[in-house]
């Protein structure tokens, strides 16, 4: 009788902890990995806009950092085999194919607004230039894998292409090309960055077409891009999104340094955007007359 007075209380001393151990394994927080690179312009802002997400979500992430320069390529091979759980960057109906998107432009569509920089002492050749077909006739740098390029190609624009992207910055100082063009927020800080070179931010003109960051994960994680999606919507809401957007020091230098509202408009068709592409949501998109 003592004997099976002891198994039973064994049974249920093994069923109490493998109830506490399902119980903790429910309440476990997943790790969510992604690249951060001292390179890359947007990663700081990113990794906050991920942050502001997940604060307004129940379920609980802690954030892994994975370092070293990525190419894009090689951030979506990583994305697709499960190193990575997110990254960011500028939307195209091909990426989002490969991806999950989330689709909250981070940057309200200032993305898609670009400045030039350009080699000091070049200013005139942009003085001329109103439309696109003056601008047909500069050879303009990008990246090989952006959809930027694809964008710029596909409106007859003459494009350089390199894959990585610090060696643009040495291949317009050295003449391989005229122009490289930047979102507004991004070319004050990179010319700073490479003081040693001869090369400056354009004065006259901004590139425009419709486009922006988005966060993406694996195709297989949607319950994840639904949170960030969800998070990032309730930012919007409570009006964290728009002052964490505005105090971004490179929106702040755009709108300081850039001259936004005067600069001359050269329109351009972005054939790569999803049909899913939130176009109808005026919240989501930034006019820059009202910076």
């Amino acid at each position: 009788m003592k004997a099976k007075i002891d198994k039973l209380h064994w049974s249920l001393v093994m069923a109490i902890a493998l109830a506490a151990m399902s119980i903790c394994a429910s309440g476990t927080t997943a790790t969510l990995k992604y690249n951060q690179a001292e390179s890359d312009p947007n990663g700081y802002y990113a990794e906050k806009m991920i942050k502001l997400a997940l604060e307004h979500i129940d379920t609980k992430y802690e954030l892994e950092i994975v370092p070293g320069s990525m190419t894009q390529v090689r951030m979506v091979e990583d994305m697709m085999n499960g190193s990575l759980d997110i990254i960011w960057a500028g939307t195209s109906k091909d990426l989002e194919e490969q991806l999950e998107p989330v689709r909250i432009p981070l940057y309200k569509g200032l993305l898609g607004h670009r400045f030039l920089i350009i080699r000091k002492g070049d200013q005139a050749m942009f003085d001329g230039i109103n439309n696109l077909e003056d601008l047909k006739k500069v050879k303009l740098g990008q990246g090989t894998a952006w959809v930027d390029t694809k964008i710029l190609e596909a409106n007859g624009l003459n494009v350089v292409k390199t894959m990585k992207y610090q060696n643009l910055f040495y291949m317009l100082d050295g003449g391989r090309f005229d122009a490289f063009p930047r979102a507004v927020f991004e070319p004050f800080s990179e010319v700073a960055n490479y003081p040693a070179l001869n090369l400056t931010v354009e004065k006259r003109l901004m590139l425009v077409y419709k486009m922006d960051f988005y966060l993406f994960v694996n195709k297989n994680n949607k319950k994840l891009a639904r949170e960030l999606e969800l998070g990032l919507n309730r930012a919007i809401v409570d009006g964290s999104f728009e002052k964490l957007f505005l105090s971004a020091k490179s929106v702040q230098e755009a709108i300081t340094k850039g001259d936004l509202k005067n600069r001359v408009v050269i329109p351009l068709d972005n054939p790569f955007n999803s049909k899913e592409t939130p176009i109808d949501r005026a919240e989501l998109w930034i006019d820059p007359n009202s910076l």
